[in-house]
């Protein structure tokens, strides 16, 4: 490795005009694409403020080997801690019984999460897609990526000394394979399904003989915990984009504003590059780590982000066992013995640990979908778990199908070609104007009318209340079928998705398709992908409001979407705020009566709700006395007017103060915060923060159901000060647009900075820009990267 520092800026440019000057790869000899410098890898990466790498590669092996060191060198700790996950071996590190890795799966503990993981891996899962044609499996290009990126971590590990006291000197720290970063990806791409049932997957085992044939699950508990399992406002992930035509900018181009919120710590974070193949590719975004591709970002013609989508990613199929035998089922009356699959745990400090698991046709038998929703496998039924993204290794040609294209058209293509995205939905602009929304997901072929033929009684209470199906599995005319347009059998083709073309606005905040423009709202799409009708969430009601009114304004720049990211309004406040402040001053005596039945004064927090400015910033006074309320208010006895599909943006309105509720709810928010010593007039960045080495860092925006824009997830401790860390919250921001020159309009921010590592300069200094409200202005051609102060020029090679 060789650095060097800023003051050789001709150096550096001599340099780049060496590399830059290449053929492009798609005019490379294969052989010499594969196989570099006799086998070697290598790669030039530029970095320039807030540690940001702008990696340059003759190829897409070289592209991989560079952003797998630049990944490494910020991220090792955290990459290598899910490298540990994905080989089912963190019972043997860390303990069996220890919490597990919440990034690449829902198991409650490592034993759990290691029985399915290892079981993948000796199942050969991963390795079976590697090596499926395209365009069901990988292409060519991705799997260089992969290899690439496997050789630049090892090669990092192998040069540097780790800094991070996460996993300084730790044994667990090894080399990776392809193996271990596709496998890395196959669990983001089974996240939603197989990932979400892990407990219930390890756990099933069949009864004994003689064990009592309990009843089914109770359709209206089993239809609810559905329901909370896949609503938008559960989820550790969600988002909002908006992408802008040119009939509402001030030059005709588009706008796209990205703000996916996504976890603070762990595997699920972004980490921001460019990268470039000379006359192939250049792109800049968000990768979630492990991805040797851009996730979320923008080149110089076209940019996206992503929404997690309302579809629903699995279905179940409900077995009738043989009364002989709870491990064979029966498909039209003829009898299949489920395959098992014998897996076997290291664990630290004891005996290994073998379990059995049991696979159908249909998938897994599972007995949960979590804690809430149990599946009992009886001496007569079983349920089996339906993941079609159990054989999608094809999001990162999606992601590269993004990079290369030319406008939202191109975007569109990519994903009708190869149908990669698990669950999220895709919002884009061009810079000729166009807009584009669309649901392109990997779901489960059910359509409405199977559900209808083939729901067992629990499916037909489960479907329509969350889009969960349950077919009967004992029939064969209830199998899934395909679309003649489908890369894969028993998933819907692209004919069936909900798409949204050139609107003025299209715009998701984790809700379904149906209001991606208020305007023009979107129908027709079957259950499973989500609702019609239906009561939106606060955060989808203010953010309808908004990008509405600006598309209404017009003359939309850059910096509108800037401010938009930052408003931080509140619109649940908004709603209700005042005649909170109302009721509450015209209590009697100025008391209210808590939970507990004291009564309590609260004329102050009367005067704070009067005056708080309805925002989210760090300096509101009342936001937080605010925030405890409304979390506080049940929503069954919120509003006197209900909900309208005849004005979904606009109801249900007006708090019920009347209810006993509401005054139960102020007195005890009032005590709890006097309790904790914090002022009821307090500045929200006084007790919404992070602290990073030591120091604290104001933290703007607000919780979900207050409906911020700003979206961000917070831990209360009142003995530490209030909201004390994030969880999960506006993570990749990107704010793009063109204004005819060659270089995009960008600004972006890293909320949590780049690196995870306490020791890197890179820690936590887009958090503090994060705090401030600014923004970094991206840095994408040439002249822009070589004109950086911070300029930095590393050369990497195996």
């Amino acid at each position: 490795m060789r650095t060097r520092p800023r003051r050789a800026v001709v150096a550096a440019v001599v340099l780049f005009a060496a590399v830059g000057t290449l053929p492009s790869a798609a005019a490379q000899d294969r052989q010499k694409q594969e196989h570099p410098s006799h086998g070697g890898l290598s790669a030039t990466i530029r970095y320039t403020e807030y540690g940001i790498p702008h990696i340059l590669a003759r190829n897409y092996a070289d592209l991989g080997f560079g952003t797998g060191w630049a990944q490494a060198a910020d991220q090792v700790c955290t990459l290598a801690d899910g490298f540990v996950t994905v080989r089912g071996e963190r019972s043997r590190f860390f303990g069996a019984d220890a919490p597990s890795d919440a990034a690449l799966s829902s198991a409650t503990k490592n034993l759990s999460s290691d029985l399915y993981f290892r079981g993948v891996r000796e199942a050969g899962t991963v390795e079976r897609l590697l090596a499926t044609p395209v365009p069901r499996g990988p292409s060519r290009d991705v799997k260089d990526l992969m290899r690439g990126f496997a050789a630049g971590y090892n090669a990092w590990l192998k040069k540097n000394r780790i800094t991070d006291p996460a996993c300084r000197g730790a044994d667990w720290v090894r080399p990776v394979s392809v193996r271990d970063v596709a496998a890395r990806n196959y669990a983001l791409a089974v996240l939603g399904g197989q990932g979400r049932a892990v407990d219930g997957i390890t756990a099933a085992q069949p009864p004994a003989s003689t064990a009592p044939t309990t009843g089914a699950p109770d359709a209206r508990d089993t239809a609810r915990a559905a329901r909370d399992l896949f609503a938008a406002d559960s989820a550790d992930m969600g988002s909002n984009a908006v992408a802008f035509s040119g009939a509402t900018t001030a030059n005709g181009r588009g706008l796209l504003l990205g703000n996916p919120h996504y976890p603070w710590q762990g595997g699920r974070r972004f980490w921001q590059s460019q990268q470039t193949i000379p006359g192939e590719l250049n792109i800049a975004g968000g990768s979630l780590l492990g991805s040797a591709t851009v996730s979320i970002g923008h080149n110089s013609r076209v940019a996206w982000s992503h929404t997690v989508a309302t579809g629903v990613t699995l279905n179940l199929h409900q077995l009738t066992l043989d009364p002989a035998d709870p491990t064979t089922y029966l498909v039209d009356g003829r009898p299949q013995r489920m395959t098992r699959r014998e897996v076997t745990v290291a664990v630290r400090g004891g005996a290994p640990v073998t379990s059995t698991q049991w696979w159908t046709r249909y998938g897994p038998v599972v007995t949960s979908l979590g804690a809430a929703l149990p599946l009992p496998w009886t001496t007569t039924t079983a349920y089996a778990l339906n993941d079609p993204n159990a054989g999608n290794l094809r999001a990162s040609d999606t992601a590269l199908g993004f990079s290369k294209a030319r406008g939202t058209s191109d975007v569109l293509d990519a994903l009708r070609r190869t149908q990669g995205l698990p669950w999220v939905n895709t919002v884009a602009a061009d810079s000729r104007g166009h807009t584009l929304f669309t649901q392109s997901q990997v779901l489960p072929r059910i359509t409405d009318e199977l559900a209808q033929r083939c729901s067992t009684p629990l499916g037909k209470v489960t479907y329509p209340a969350s889009g969960v199906a349950i077919l009967d599995g004992s029939r064969g005319d209830c199998a899934l079928g395909s679309d003649p347009d489908a890369v894969q059998p028993g998933i819907f083709g692209p004919a069936r998705m909900p798409v949204l073309k050139d609107a003025p606005y299209a715009e998701n905040s984790n809700d379904s398709a149906w209001l991606a423009n208020a305007e023009r709202p979107l129908t027709g799409y079957e259950r499973i992908f989500g609702t019609v009708g239906t009561q939106r969430s606060m955060r989808t009601r203010g953010a309808v409001q908004d990008v509405a009114a600006m598309a209404a304004r017009g003359r939309l720049t850059v910096r509108d979407l800037q401010a938009q990211q930052f408003a931080n309004r509140v619109p649940a406040g908004d709603l209700v705020a005042a005649d909170a402040a109302k009721a509450c001053a015209a209590l009697p005596g100025g008391t209210a009566t808590g939970s507990d039945g004291r009564a309590v004064d609260v004329r102050e927090a009367c005067g704070v709700l009067a005056a708080w400015d309805r925002t989210a910033d760090t300096g509101s006074r009342g936001t937080l006395l605010f925030d405890r309320l409304w979390r506080r208010l049940p929503t069954a006895q919120l509003w006197k007017v209900p909900f309208s599909a005849a004005d979904p943006v606009g109801t249900p309105n007006t708090l019920d103060t009347g209810a006993p509720a509401f005054t139960a709810a102020l007195a005890d928010t009032v005590t709890e915060l006097r309790a904790a010593g914090i002022a009821l007039d307090s500045r929200l960045g006084e007790h919404q923060f992070v602290v990073r080495n030591g120091q604290r860092i104001a933290v703007p925006g607000g919780t979900e159901s207050l409906g911020v824009w700003n979206k961000v997830e917070p831990v209360w401790n009142p003995a530490g000060g209030g909201y004390t860390e994030v969880t999960t919250g506006s993570s990749y921001v990107q704010a793009v647009g063109w204004d005819g020159g060659r270089c995009p309009v960008a600004r972006t921010l890293l909320t949590y900075s780049q690196s995870s590592d306490p020791n890197s300069p890179h820690f936590s200094d887009q958090t503090r820009l994060f705090s401030a409200e600014r923004w970094v202005t991206s840095r994408f051609c040439e002249k822009d990267i070589l004109s950086s102060p911070a300029l930095r020029i590393v050369r990497v090679r195996s």
